[in-house]
């Protein structure tokens, strides 16, 4: 299911309700209630409108934003099983712990910025007026081992284009999971209306760039002496996948 239109709201009351639920991912309804500082009654008729709307989901007291990404998924490997999902706010300290093991590993500066900018929104999903992000994850005995993540502009010029991370903690490689976690997020935003799919990545990083060019990404460009790493100047690859 395609990520819903940018969300426009009928007055300050759910526009409040929205945002404050959107910037912390999921929330308790006292709490909600108390940050919009809007009276009990029309407190509830805002968050039903919202509901209503399909802007928001709650479940025994607690909303979320309703972005329904996909379905859940079994992948079997090597005796174990693994499932491939829609993150959800309780993967939070996992999905961010799994990105920064990927990036001691592996140079992948574009990762480690997508980690750093969860920590400050202390959210794994964004849907905004200016935003939109989503992440598919592969668990194991409910640890997050691998994610592929998408960030989708909403500005008009940008609407068709998504940047996209991959990538398996070290444990876990060579079963499969990254092609399933790739293919998984290409297959969502090929059938979503997006044309094109990029993915910036050290030259020096040999791994990750024979694994798109494997997956049938091309190299659109090369920005020479982009990075800074170990002292050292490295130039940026820019991949491509089209539609």
């Amino acid at each position: 299911m395609r990520v819903p239109e940018r969300p426009t709201f009928d007055d300050d009351a759910t526009k409040a309700i929205y945002q404050y639920v959107e910037r912390h991912g999921t929330a308790a309804r006292h709490r909600v209630r108390d940050a919009a500082s809007v009276p009990v009654g029309h407190f509830e008729d805002a968050l039903e409108d919202l509901k209503t709307k399909g802007y928001l989901e709650e479940d025994g007291g607690t909303i979320t934003v309703a972005l329904d990404v996909g379905s859940i998924e079994e992948y079997e490997a090597e005796g174990e099983t693994f499932t491939i999902r829609p993150a959800r706010q309780d993967d939070f300290e996992s999905v961010v712990e799994a990105i920064r093991d990927v990036t001691d590993d592996e140079t992948y500066v574009v990762a480690e910025t997508v980690a750093e900018q969860l920590l400050y929104d202390e959210s794994v999903s964004r849907h905004n007026t200016v935003e939109s992000r989503v992440f598919f994850v592969a668990t194991l005995d409910g640890g997050v081992v691998g994610w592929t993540h998408l960030d989708l502009p909403h500005g008009e010029k940008l609407r068709e284009t998504a940047q996209l991370t991959v990538g398996v903690r070290e444990k876990y490689r060579n079963r499969g999971l990254g092609s399933r976690l790739l293919t998984r997020g290409v297959e969502w935003a090929d059938a979503n209306g997006y044309r094109k799919l990029y993915n910036s990545v050290p030259a020096s990083n040999d791994v990750a760039l024979a694994f798109l060019e494997d997956h049938g990404w091309h190299t659109e460009g090369i920005r020479k002496n982009h990075y800074t790493i170990d002292g050292e100047h490295v130039d940026e690859v820019l991949m491509a996948r089209t539609f």
